[in-house]
């Protein structure tokens, strides 16, 4: 399973519905930069790092490869979030 080593997280001051970003070490030995925490309709949810394609769409550059890993990750990373705000 995921064994995350380390994230950090660095909320975002400006207005807007990206409250903040997180990187994650993974194993002690991969990161993932740029996973954006985004305020939705249904909650807040993380975007994977992406590029915006030559038509204009955007293509995660890195992602999990099934729900259950990005379940927790995003189980992780919106803890150490909620886990930031209190220590504001």
């Amino acid at each position: 399973m995921l064994n995350i080593t380390d994230i950090k997280i660095r909320k975002v001051s400006a207005e807007g519905k990206l409250k903040a970003v997180a990187s994650v070490i993974i194993d002690g030995c991969f990161a993932v930069h740029d996973i954006k925490i985004i305020e939705g309709a249904e909650g807040d949810f993380i975007a994977m790092p992406s590029r915006k394609t030559p038509s204009g769409e955007f293509k995660d550059i890195v992602h999990p490869i099934n729900s259950e890993t990005r379940d927790a990750l995003r189980t992780v990373i919106m803890e150490a979030y909620e886990k930031s705000l209190l220590e504001a």
